[in-house]
């Protein structure tokens, strides 16, 4: 059946359809206003919630996004006054933990970790996971941009909001609160790789074990992961427990100091992983190389058995007339016996010298 063109002169209908714009509410993951340490209830939009902070001039706007893109978050950056390179920043992800000031707001980038579950280290593929969260931080207001599912900010929001004297601070009390616990799951989660660094260590120094190399290489490269969301938030967190900005009152910076005291502890871990993994790299390929040295003697002491009837084959192989015993019945028994015994004679030294 011939194909159906179309009428000549009438253009072809493109059957795209434009995308369907998505209101900002579905990104939206929580908004809502504290005063006093206390939620207010109700549901508010961002819109709704800044002017009624503003309008009475007391507490502070706390709104969570997830994952927002450059359309959806222009109107909060509008109405928050949010800087654009920020918010350029905030959408995009894969930033480096940074903090940034921009007039009188605030933008602070942190990675947030997690322990990927695998039954053995040495067949995981993946032992770290990452994802981003970004924080603007205002006069009244925070707003969270949160990258990944890993972050833990519903049950935050959860627990500070039955903690009414830290609420009472401002937004910075929830900033702090957002970096304690980011630096909180660091802790948890190199615990949990040291365990496997240990368990890899194990295997590695057991007598008759094999481990890839491959592998040793595949928790470096998570370490190195690791490193990248863990060692670039120390200057960060110094810089707010110093007094940066006067949006950090002086009751938050003391709490910002002790944040960056256990991101040294951290830190050092995630240092001394690197050097681990270093040292089991180098016994990993000392004992290949010793397995190697022993597969290559056992190959050798093969060949020299093998040799001996080769030989011995290879003379009487020659078709000469006068060759020794050649007439005589049992010239053949003698020879295969004589074969033997050399063979046994040489695999026994060879065993007793360990090359076998």
């Amino acid at each position: 059946m011939a194909a159906i063109r179309p009428l000549r002169g009438k253009p072809e209908r493109n059957n795209v359809q434009a995308p369907i714009p998505v209101p900002v509410s579905a990104y939206v993951v929580n908004c809502g206003i504290y005063r006093d340490g206390t939620r207010v209830p109700g549901r508010w939009t961002h819109a709704e919630a800044i002017k009624e902070v503003r309008s009475s001039e007391h507490g502070f706007v706390w709104i969570g996004l997830h994952e927002p893109d450059a359309e959806q978050i222009k109107g909060i950056a509008d109405t928050f006054g949010l800087h654009e390179l920020a918010v350029e920043d905030a959408v995009q992800a894969h930033q480096r933990p940074k903090l940034e000031r921009y007039d009188d707001t605030l933008f602070m980038v942190l990675k947030t970790v997690r322990f990927v579950e695998h039954a053995s280290p040495n067949t995981a593929n993946e032992i770290v996971e990452t994802g981003e969260l970004m924080a603007f931080l205002g006069k009244d207001f925070i707003v969270t941009v949160r990258h990944g599912n890993h972050s833990g900010l519903a049950s935050l929001r959860a627990e500070l909001d039955k903690e009414p004297d830290r609420l009472k601070i401002g937004p910075a009390a929830v900033l702090h609160a957002i970096a304690d616990r980011i630096v909180d799951s660091y802790l948890d989660v190199t615990e949990r790789f040291e365990d496997d660094i240990e368990t890899m260590e194990t295997t590695i120094f057991a007598p008759r074990t094999l481990v890839s190399a491959e592998q040793i290489y595949l928790m470096k490269r998570e370490v190195l992961e690791l490193r990248r969301a863990v060692t670039p938030l120390g200057n960060p967190l110094r810089r707010l427990a110093e007094g940066y900005t006067p949006l950090v009152p002086e009751q938050v910076r003391s709490y910002f100091r002790d944040v960056d005291d256990h991101l040294t502890t951290v830190t050092e871990r995630v240092t001394a992983f690197d050097e681990m993994l270093n040292t089991l790299i180098d016994a990993t390929l000392a004992k290949i190389t010793l397995q190697q040295n022993t597969d290559i003697r056992k190959i050798t002491a093969w060949a020299a058995i093998i040799s001996i009837p080769t030989m011995v084959v290879g003379v009487y192989g020659m078709n000469f007339d006068f060759m020794p015993e050649l007439r005589w019945k049992f010239g053949y028994p003698l020879v295969i016996l004589l074969i033997v015994l050399v063979c046994t004679w040489l695999y026994r030294v060879l065993r007793k010298n360990r090359w076998l």
